[in-house]
């Protein structure tokens, strides 16, 4: 399009709609044109001061004077021609000063040569991913790309693109770790097949590391996401401490993010497939075993005569505590620090992160707990009731509540780490609402009460 070449070229956009209104109408008053960019005529006037001094609008000697101008084509045709003589005159400039130019190299390039720190500011992005792309060019070993909500997008049209390709056809590592956005999935299919692609859901920064060497950390991003982004700014970062500082961080989430393809799958087919990962215990659990055993772990400290009686006693003592262990007895569990009511609530907690998920396009609150509420009942899980005293809370009753029977498989913390899970990812820590969990009076309809407390009352 004309008009991007032109802000390309650093024109502002009300230039540009200067130059697209009077290449069709010629000869319009300033405020004939303020009113066709609905702006003022002082504005109009700004900026059709600065498109004669480009010499791409003239204006006639008449009161009130009258503006006219190239066509946009002629327009981007006379920057070009200007700049390409400016350049020219810089260049022969350049040539003549150089000859009386020593051989000692500059401060800068020995700071260079000592390999010490730098550090650079980029402004707009299509500086940033110029840089971007020579990063990818040089890139030897390895190349990772933080893209947050919409860097695909920003990536994809860019020139950068190819060049991150290309890094990736030589055989250099390249590893991209986003935020899935619905919006923006198909732009993912543009880069190389051999670029690995995971999902964080908490990443909403953007960035670039090469090798070690090279850090790109942005510092502000365009609110609009499809917008030029000239209020785009990174910090270009070249220090190898630096670099492999963040390339440990990168590598920590790296390892707790989802593969692209199980991460996908929200959007395509609107269910949860990531992996699950579950905390069993806590504490020792070396120190669980040998107790259970019966073993203090303590080794004789010096050899004693062999005694067959007192070897095999010793054993058959050992292997009663490990057959008694081996009986089928959930509470066996617990002996050895494996918490199976933990592991339940986990996975409740996941399956009503998966229900809120299915749910999300409801916006009004109350709709989405009726029907979460109607999902879990007809589950036959139990019942919850709204309270409103003291405040509005859920009423959680079970039609298979606790037992202090530790041989029983304890699914009531599932059942209630469902309520727990979708809760929890409707009104995470930071939301307008506050989830808190209490205890309720004990009856089968109310063991326990989630109250919902927005940010004031809490």
């Amino acid at each position: 399009m004309w008009n991007e070449l032109l802000l390309e070229a650093g024109l502002t956009e009300r230039e540009v709609r200067s130059i697209m209104v009077l290449g069709s109408n010629p000869k319009m008053k300033a405020s004939e044109l303020a009113k066709e960019l609905d702006t003022t005529r002082l504005d109009a006037y700004n900026s059709l001061s600065r498109l004669q001094e480009m010499g791409i609008v003239t204006a006639t000697a008449d009161r009130p004077m009258q503006f006219s101008s190239l066509r946009v084509d002629e327009a981007v045709h006379h920057i070009i021609e200007t700049r390409r003589a400016q350049l020219d005159r810089l260049q022969e400039g350049y040539d003549a000063l150089s000859e009386g130019t020593g051989d000692e190299a500059s401060f800068e390039a020995i700071r260079r040569e000592r390999d010490e720190p730098r550090f650079a500011v980029l402004k707009e992005r299509v500086h940033i991913y110029r840089r971007l792309k020579r990063m990818a060019e040089e890139s030897e070993e390895r190349l990772v790309l933080l893209l947050g909500r919409f860097g695909i997008l920003h990536l994809c049209r860019s020139e950068a693109l190819e060049a991150v390709n290309t890094a990736a056809v030589r055989g250099v590592v390249v590893q991209v770790i986003t935020q899935l956005e619905p919006r923006t999935l198909r732009f993912y299919d543009q880069l190389h097949p051999s670029i690995e692609i995971r999902h964080a859901d908490e990443l909403d920064s953007n960035g670039f590391l090469q090798d070690q060497s090279y850090v790109i950390q942005f510092l502000n991003l365009e609110a609009n996401p499809v917008g030029r982004g000239k209020e785009d700014a990174a910090l270009v970062i070249e220090s190898v401490p630096f670099a492999i500082s963040q390339e440990n961080l990168i590598d920590a989430i790296w390892e707790e993010a989802i593969p692209f393809e199980l991460a996908v799958a929200r959007f395509t087919e609107n269910r949860i497939n990531d992996p699950l990962r579950l905390t069993i215990g806590e504490g020792s659990f070396l120190e669980s075993l040998t107790s259970a055993l019966g073993f203090d772990g303590e080794l004789p400290e010096e050899d004693t005569p062999f005694d067959p009686a007192a070897f095999f006693a010793a054993g058959d003592t050992v292997n009663q505590a490990r057959q008694s262990l081996s009986d089928g007895r959930l509470s066996n569990l617990k002996v050895l620090g494996i918490d199976i009511g933990r592991m339940l609530r986990q996975v409740g907690n996941r399956v009503g992160h998966e229900l809120a998920f299915s749910l999300r396009s409801i916006d009004n609150d109350i709709e989405f707990l009726d029907e979460m509420m109607d999902w879990w009942e007809h589950a036959g899980l139990g019942t919850l009731l709204y309270g409103i005293e003291p405040e509005f809370h859920v009423q959680v009753g079970l039609h298979h509540p606790p037992t202090h029977d530790e041989d029983v498989l304890p699914m009531w913390e599932m059942d209630d780490g469902i309520i727990e899970g979708a809760l929890m990812t409707r009104f995470p820590p930071g939301s307008n609402v506050d989830v808190r969990r209490q205890d309720g009076s004990g009856a089968h309809d109310d063991l326990w009460q989630y109250h919902l407390l927005t940010r004031s009352e809490a």
